[in-house]
């Protein structure tokens, strides 16, 4: 299983958000490019990064610093957050961005997923918010009509290779990751399936990695100290 330990970011710092709450966000360091650079140092292969002004506004800001993790690491970096037009695309991917993260557009404009996944396949992932069932949008803020499994049928439909599935309840909480979920989607769809949300102890990350997933996002486990790096990827590999 992969882990791909994350940046979010906003004002050019690194931050974490609880539960998704733009008003209860922790701010952990005014220079990210140091910690993804440490991460590179640990023995990491991938970052997954958030631009959340723009998953909030649906403007990316933090091409410039994200382009500076590019070039100044070999990161495979995926990069999510207001994604919402082929431009956007484009310009991370010219930027040396690895995968870039569909959200609400996704959901909201079927034109430009159908696009984004005809034109750069295995480079587009898509990010599946969940909250009370639903599938979430515009920073976590509003719920669209989708249940998680409707929306995961026409994904596979069109093509989609790699979903970044998020419990919502379980973001930031140190609660513990909803295995249970993640386990049944992946044995359900035939998609690789990136675990992110309440990730808290290498018992998480061990479950997530017997069930078969692609992947796993490590967050606030962290930057808090509950979880190393190196016990991380050892429990992955």
């Amino acid at each position: 299983m992969n882990l791909f330990p994350a940046i979010d970011l906003y004002d050019s710092s690194a931050v974490r958000l609880y539960k998704g709450d733009y008003d209860q966000m922790t701010f952990y360091s005014r220079d990210p490019l140091s910690f993804a650079k440490t991460f590179e140092e640990e023995g990491c292969e991938y970052l997954h990064t958030v631009d959340l002004a723009a998953a909030r506004d649906g403007v990316p800001k933090e091409l410039d610093l994200i382009s500076r993790i590019t070039e100044e690491t070999a990161l495979k970096v995926q990069v999510g957050g207001g994604v919402r037009s082929m431009d956007v695309v484009e310009s991370y991917l010219k930027a040396g961005v690895f995968r870039v993260v569909l959200g609400t557009a996704a959901v909201t404009d079927e034109a430009f997923l159908k696009a984004a996944l005809s034109a750069y396949k295995e480079r587009i992932a898509i990010g599946l918010d969940i909250k009370d069932g639903k599938v979430a949008i515009r920073g976590w803020r509003e719920t669209s009509d989708f249940s998680a499994d409707a929306f995961l049928e026409k994904l596979v439909t069109l093509g989609a290779k790699c979903v970044i599935c998020t419990d919502i309840s379980r973001d930031g909480a140190m609660q513990g990751a909803n295995c249970a979920l993640y386990k049944r989607l992946n044995e359900q769809y035939p998609i690789d399936f990136i675990a992110s949300g309440g990730v808290s102890t290498l018992s998480d990350l061990a479950i997530l990695k017997d069930s078969g997933l692609y992947g796993a996002i490590l967050g606030k486990a962290y930057y808090t100290g509950a979880v190393t790096l190196r016990d991380a990827l050892e429990v992955c590999r």
